[in-house]
């Protein structure tokens, strides 16, 4: 189901428009907006956390959430598509590639819809939307902006659970836009309650807004109805 306002702007209300107006567009994608959007740059720098948070790091890269690998200067793209789900929920991903090294491409994967129950956006994490997570927004006094992760749930066939935040991370990200270089700059830090820094990175990119329906490549492979 749609409402005419996207799953962003359903979530931050009044404050949507203190946006920047090209943020406003590009978190403006949405099924009744009918377009969708292909961010291009460069992440001038990945990061991850010291030896022992590797193993976190590697899980991860079995269902294109994070990936141990870092650099600098890494090829980036990001889809933004809306479609309607089986569930018949407006959804939009959130799908980060990155050319970690010659030969080695990493995915994260993201879809996200609003939560009328929870009144706000849940971030499915995931090929397969196992982990499902609230966010929390709020918009920067330069019209960025900010997204923080909270609560965190496990779903699998008939199990359904809190997850314990010390086997997760809370996620940081600021997205603004930069008149002057004419692009969208992001930074995203990752950390656990224990454990500390986990992963990260930062760069610059632009956006080509596109027509048409969300590729199948996008979308995951299993769609889970509990939010």
């Amino acid at each position: 189901m749609t409402t005419g306002a996207g799953i962003f702007e359903r979530a931050l209300g009044a404050d949507f428009a203190r946006l920047h107006p090209q943020l406003q567009r590009r978190f403006g994608v949405g099924v009744d907006a009918g377009y969708g959007c292909i961010g291009r740059g460069v992440m001038t720098e990945v990061r991850r956390g010291p030896w022992w948070t590797l193993p976190f790091l590697l899980i991860g890269t079995f269902r294109n959430i994070l990936f141990p690998e870092r650099g600098q200067d890494v090829p980036f793209r990001i889809d933004n598509h809306a479609y309607v789900d089986d569930f018949g929920r407006e959804t939009v991903t959130f799908v980060r590639t990155m050319d970690v090294r010659p030969g080695r491409r990493r995915r994260f994967d993201a879809t996200m819809i609003y939560s009328e129950a929870r009144r706000r956006v849940v971030d499915y994490l995931g090929t397969h939307q196992h982990l499902a997570v609230d966010l929390d927004l709020a918009v920067t006094d330069d019209g960025g902006l900010l997204l923080t992760s909270g609560a965190q749930r496990f779903y699998e066939g008939p199990a359904a659970f809190r997850f314990p935040m010390v086997f997760s991370g809370r996620a940081r990200l600021v997205e603004r836009y930069d008149d002057e270089q004419e692009c969208y700059l992001i930074d995203l830090e990752i950390h656990n309650d224990v454990f500390g820094f986990l992963f990260g990175y930062r760069g610059a990119f632009t956006c080509e807004f596109v027509d048409g329906p969300a590729p199948e490549t996008v979308k995951p492979y299993r769609e889970e109805a509990r939010e």
